[in-house]
């Protein structure tokens, strides 16, 4: 009998703290976060194509969308550290009812949030002073974004428990179909190809809501049928069971506000204070993000792997594998980051002349880049650290940090810039948004080498079950 819960080889002799190892597992999910981060890049390059006023909208109105979606996000990588953990210990149809749970909480939640969210819509950019051309934009792909996040909902349960299940090749598959179809379906609304009407910005939402569609579509096919259903009974495993909910929730709240807080709050600060120095500003912000989360992508996908990793170490109670996989992995993250910043300050001109030919945008963005190159390692560290502590189930302490950096250092330092250093103009807050990161990276590194995360239990010293290799599929 021949196990399949895992993509990777399940006998004795495979040695999961090496690099070879670690790449298997965290390849198809860097090749998932990389296509829809490309897949986002030239979504934001044909908006450009509409003007200054749209890049400066798009991107504020898709971080407002994320302060919802990225709490969801975060919350439900609670899924992947129990499925990962109950893997480990050889409790497979748990793994599926993990993910119905996370299922059935993130819709009844987005319900609520497009309710509260749609009409909020105006005032919510009125509140951080864009101008009105502007906000007009970005009210439109917001409310389309809305409606996409319900759906979403799917997709990101999924994806946690395919992570979770050590099978991200399923996701990778997925989500590359899913993003074709999303840039062809921008192409085709945004400009008005092939007989249908010029969208604009409308387009781009409209894209993204047919993209996660045939995604969400795609994950749960996958999911309720064939060799996950045999091995994991997901389709015997859809009842509600409030434990499973509540202990989700317990790991998975901080996880949702630190996640929240790391990515939307984080940028829509920055974007308040930034936005202050006018749409040109915006746009050059905007430019610089893009760039960035193309940079971070391939490290968000080590981060998700180690989650995965280090939970099934810690379920099979070797949390001596979690720390040299924790290692591993910064190692190839620190090498990367570094070549990426540099490359960041050698070609920041080119870089900028790319995203806008608006020679005001271009001077900002130039010196904002460098700002970027700094920090690129230190995001790194922040990125794997964070992985690794929130498969041992320490979110609480991923979120204090990143509130800390985000509210703290961030906020109240951006203002301290604004006022006693107006000459730094929009620059100002970038300079505040680095130290961020960089005193948020160090705070991670620290906790994790302070070897506290290794005192959680998430199971409560309940006896780890079956080995995984013992289970065989036998339908």
């Amino acid at each position: 009998m021949t196990d399949k819960s895992s993509l990777l080889s399940q006998n004795h002799t495979a040695d999961e703290t090496s690099l070879k190892y670690m790449l298997k597992l965290a390849g198809p999910m860097v090749v998932t976060t990389i296509s829809f981060t490309i897949m986002q890049f030239v979504d934001r390059f044909m908006v450009s194509r509409l003007g200054t006023t749209a890049l400066a909208a798009i991107l504020p109105a898709g971080f407002v969308s994320f302060l919802p979606a990225g709490f969801t996000i975060g919350a439900m990588t609670s899924v992947t550290t129990f499925v990962s953990q109950s893997l480990g210990r050889g409790e497979k149809k748990a793994c599926s009812n993990y993910c119905w749970q996370a299922i059935y909480m993130g819709l009844a939640f987005f319900v609520i949030v497009l309710a509260i969210m749609w009409p909020a819509a105006p005032w919510i950019f009125e509140v951080l002073g864009h101008e009105a051309e502007v906000v007009a934009m970005e009210v439109i792909y917001l409310r389309i974004m809305l409606y996409a996040q319900v759906l979403a909902v799917l997709i990101w349960s999924s994806n946690q428990f395919f992570m979770g299940i050590h099978r991200p090749i399923i996701m990778m598959y997925a989500a590359l179909c899913a993003q074709a179809v999303n840039v062809a379906a921008n192409y085709v609304l945004i400009f008005g190809k092939f007989g249908f009407p010029k969208m604009g910005i409308a387009g781009a939402g409209w894209g993204t809501f047919i993209g996660i569609v045939v995604g969400a579509g795609i994950r749960m096919f996958m999911f309720l049928s064939g060799d996950v259903n045999a091995t994991f009974k997901s389709r015997r495993t859809i009842n509600i069971d409030l434990s499973k909910m509540g202990a989700l929730l317990k790991v998975g709240l901080p996880a949702g506000f630190e996640l929240m807080v790391n990515v939307a709050f984080w940028a829509v600060i920055l974007f308040g204070l930034v936005g202050r120095f006018g749409k040109e500003a915006m746009a050059a912000t905007s430019a610089t993000l893009a760039c960035t989360n193309v940079s971070v992508m391939p490290i968000v996908g080590i981060g998700r792997a180690l989650t995965a990793a280090v939970g099934k170490s810690i379920g099979a109670g070797r949390k001596d594998v979690a720390i040299k996989q924790t290692s591993v992995g910064l190692r190839v993250a620190l090498v990367y980051m570094g070549l990426v910043g540099l490359c960041f300050f050698i070609f920041r001109n080119g870089l900028m002349a790319f995203w806008s030919s608006d020679d005001k945008v271009i001077e900002i963005g130039v010196n904002i880049l460098i700002c970027a190159a700094i920090y690129q390692v230190f995001y790194a560290a922040r990125t794997i650290y964070s992985g690794s502590l929130r498969g041992a189930g320490d979110t609480v302490w991923l979120a204090v940090t990143s509130a800390v950096g985000a509210v703290v250092i961030l906020g109240l330092g951006g203002l301290f810039t604004l006022q006693f250093f107006p000459q730094l103009g929009s620059l100002g807050p970038w300079i505040a948004a680095t130290f961020s990161i960089i005193i948020v990276g160090l705070a991670n590194l620290w906790r994790f080498r302070s070897n506290r995360w290794m005192r959680i239990d998430l199971f409560k010293r309940r006896p780890v079950g079956v080995p995984v290799e013992v289970e065989a599929v036998v339908e």
